[in-house]
């Protein structure tokens, strides 16, 4: 029936089985007085004057005479919906400013781990298409492969790229440094790494394995982002040295530079 379905709609706005079937029964005869709106309605006539009370309030009915003489009009529908519509949008508005407020100010930073490559790539692939100013990518051949097509996107929206990259690179995006002992660093970590640093802001970690594993993380947290990105920029400081400084560091460390990368001992070769 038309008149269940206007008090569950009505229902929907906040308002009480007993106030919906009260603003229902004025709109079909008014100004009445509150027996009638009772007798009409099914309301218990112990409850109609508080039930009148409150749709008073909300302002959708109107009071006509004194006490004993008193009878109700309804407010006009349109003007209901109306005024209903732009109280809520503003209360919306309101509460949206608040919201934001609140997030900004509570923001709880969370590490979210990864541990499935598909996954890994989704969220890879997100982070540098969110990204608006700078990436710092350290970076093996099988993934560059597949985020090939999203680094040279961001670089179209003029986005920096510095990325360090293991073993030399059969495409250059941005600066490359090529990281010369990736055999040695596979064999020594037991897998690739991959790490993305978002304009200061965000960063992806992770570990793809021998056996296809995947171990990973991606924060916003800023002590985990300052970390990537000090790891990052530490091999890029280290490229350098190595272009500029190869031959020196060989003999004073070793073909693979073992000795420099023995964090235990501050040894040279003689």
């Amino acid at each position: 029936m038309v008149v269940n379905s206007i008090t569950e709609r009505l229902a929907h706005l906040g308002f009480s089985e007993y106030e919906a079937r009260a603003y229902i029964a004025l709109l079909v005869k008014n100004p009445v007085s509150a027996y009638e709106i009772a007798k009409s309605s099914g309301i218990p006539t112990s409850k109609i004057y508080e039930v009148l009370s409150r749709l008073s309030e909300k302002k959708v009915v109107s009071i006509l005479g004194e006490d004993g003489t008193k009878k109700y009009m309804p407010a006009d529908p349109e003007e209901f919906i109306a005024g209903f519509r732009n109280g809520m949008e503003s209360n919306l508005k309101a509460l949206q400013d608040d919201l934001s407020s609140l997030s900004k100010e509570t923001t709880v930073s969370y590490i979210w781990n990864i541990l499935d490559h598909e996954y890994l790539m989704e969220k890879a692939h997100r982070t540098i298409l969110d990204s608006k100013k700078t990436l710092l990518v350290s970076i093996w051949k099988e993934e560059l492969d597949l985020l090939e097509p999203f680094f040279r996107r961001a670089t179209s929206k003029g986005v920096h790229i510095a990325m360090v990259h293991f073993g030399m690179p059969s495409v250059r995006i941005g600066q490359v440094y090529p990281h010369p002992i990736e055999e040695t660093l596979y064999r020594e970590k037991g897998g690739r790494g991959l790490v993305i640093v978002s304009d200061s802001e965000t960063a992806l970690m992770a570990t793809i394995h021998k056996d296809s594993r995947v171990e990973g993380a991606w924060s916003s947290n800023k002590g985990f982002v300052t970390l990537a990105e000090d790891y990052i920029k530490h091999d890029v400081y280290i490229m350098k040295v190595v272009k500029r400084f190869n031959s020196e560091l060989i003999t004073k460390f070793g073909p693979r530079y073992e000795k420099m990368r023995d964090v235990f001992n501050d040894e040279e070769n003689r």
